[in-house]
C-alpha cells in the first residue's frame, strides 16, 4: 500500500537538500544550480511514532516494525513550465503521479544561492508554481470538456456527471484557484479525484528558514503560514541545512546538536509526519512477542479493510477484529489486563478503525 508525496518548488529552494536528509543518502544531487534533480529521486522512508516502542516493550517484541511513506524528489519548476518552459513538461508528468504535494519554498536569504526569479518572495513563489499547475489542468479539462459537452446534451447520464464536475474545476481554475477548493458532495470526491487534476491534490507548505530561524520561523515563514490558513492548507517550518547536518551524525549525537539549537526533534519527523496526515492516513497495530507493527490504512477504513492491508486472504476470510485502544493497551500493561477490565472488544465488519488501535483478526482460510 503506496503512498507517495512530491517535493516541489522553484529551483534552488532546498528541496534536493530536504530529500538528502529525508533519505540519509546523497541520491540526490543538492547543486547551486537550476535542474540539478533531472530525474525524480524517490526515497522511502519510516514514519516516526514513539507509540510503536511503548507497545514492544509491554509485548516484549524482538523486532519494531514501522509504518512507511514515500517522497519523490522532483526537479524545480519555473515560470512557464505549463507551456514546456525548463523541463516543465516531464516535470509536470511527475506530479502527477504522486499523491500529495510537498511545496517547499525559500525563507530565508543568501547571496550565495541564487534565485531563479531574482528575489525572495515565497508566497510569490508559491503563487507561481501554482499558476502553471492551474494553467497545465485548466489545458486538460478544456480538451475534454467539449466533446463531453456534446454527450451530456445528447442525454448521456455519465457525461451530464462528469461535466459538471469539469465544469466546477475550470470555473475554479478560471478564477485563479486551485481545484481543491471546490465543495463536492461524499459521492463526488472520488469521481472529481479520477479527473487527475495537479492541483485537485492536497498541499503541504514547507518553509525553509535560517539555521536562526528552525525553532520559531521568520517573517517569511509567518506570510506562508497566513497565506496556508487562508486556504485551509498546512505548513511547517524547517531548516534543510540543519537537517541536512543532522542526517551525517551519528545517532548518539543528534539529541545534543538539537537541543543546542532549541529543538526538540528533527523537524523531517514533523515533516514526515504532516505527509502521513496530509494523506488522510492512520496508524493501526499488531503486537506481540515476535513483532510491534504499523500498518497504514485510510481514515474512514473499516475493520476488513485494515485486516487485508495485512494480507488479502484476512479481508476475504474476515470474521471480526479483536480491538483494543491504544492508550487502553498501555494503561492496562498489554491485551491481558485491558481484557481483564473489560477494554479489550470484538469488533465486526462495520467497525471503523481508531488511530492507534490495536489489532488481531480473525478469519476463515
Amino acid at each position: 500500500m503506496g503512498f507517495k508525496c512530491g517535493i516541489v518548488g522553484l529551483p534552488n529552494v532546498g528541496k534536493s537538500t530536504l530529500f538528502n536528509a529525508l533519505t540519509e543518502t546523497a541520491a540526490a544531487q543538492a547543486a547551486n544550480y537550476p535542474f540539478c534533480t533531472i530525474e525524480p529521486n524517490v526515497g522511502d522512508v519510516a514514519v516516526p511514532d514513539p507509540r510503536l516502542e511503548a507497545l514492544a516493550r509491554i509485548a516484549q517484541s524482538k523486532e519494531i516494525i514501522p509504518t512507511r511513506i514515500t517522497f519523490v524528489d522532483i526537479a524545480g519548476l519555473v515560470r512557464g513550465a505549463s507551456k514546456g518552459e525548463g523541463l516543465g513538461n516531464q516535470f509536470l508528468a511527475n506530479i502527477r503521479e504522486v499523491d500529495a504535494i510537498v511545496h517547499v519554498l525559500r525563507c530565508f536569504e543568501d547571496s550565495d544561492i541564487t534565485h531563479v526569479e531574482g528575489r525572495i518572495d515565497p508566497v510569490g513563489d508559491a503563487e507561481t508554481v501554482e499558476t502553471e499547475l492551474m494553467l497545465c489542468d485548466l489545458d486538460s479539462l478544456e480538451r475534454r470538456i467539449i466533446p463531453l459537452e456534446k454527450k451530456a446534451k445528447a442525454g448521456d447520464k455519465l457525461a451530464q456527471e462528469q461535466f459538471a464536475l469539469m465544469a466546477k474545476a475550470a470555473t475554479l481554475l478560471r478564477a485563479g484557484k486551485p481545484a481543491r477548493l471546490a465543495e463536492l458532495a461524499a459521492e463526488e470526491r472520488e469521481p472529481y479525484r479520477q479527473l487527475g487534476l495537479l492541483t485537485q491534490k492536497p498541499v503541504l507548505y514547507v518553509c525553509n528558514v535560517e539555521e536562526s530561524a528552525a525553532a520559531a520561523g521568520n517573517d517569511f515563514s509567518a506570510s506562508v503560514a497566513a497565506k496556508a490558513a487562508a486556504e485551509g492548507a498546512a505548513s511547517i517550518v524547517i531548516s534543510a541545512r540543519i537537517e541536512e547536518e543532522l542526517a551525517q551524525l551519528p545517532a548518539s549525537e543528534r539529541a545534543e546538536f538539537l537541543a543546542s539549537l532549541g529543538l526538540e526533534e528533527p523537524g523531517l519527523n514533523r515533516l514526515i509526519r504532516a505527509g502521513y496526515g496530509l494523506l488522510g492516513l492512520i496508524t493501526f497495530f499488531t503486537a506481540g512477542p515476535k513483532e510491534t507493527r504499523a500498518w497504514t490504512v485510510a481514515k474512514g477504513a473499516r475493520a476488513p479493510q485494515a485486516a487485508g492491508v495485512i494480507h488479502s486472504d484476512f479481508e476475504h476470510g474476515f470474521i471480526r477484529a479483536e480491538t483494543i485502544a491504544y492508550a487502553d493497551y498501555i494503561a492496562h500493561n498489554g491485551e491481558a489486563g485491558a481484557r481483564d477490565v473489560g477494554k479489550f472488544r470484538l469488533e465486526g465488519k462495520d467497525y471503523v478503525v481508531a488511530d492507534g488501535d490495536v489489532m488481531h483478526f480473525r478469519f476463515n482460510a
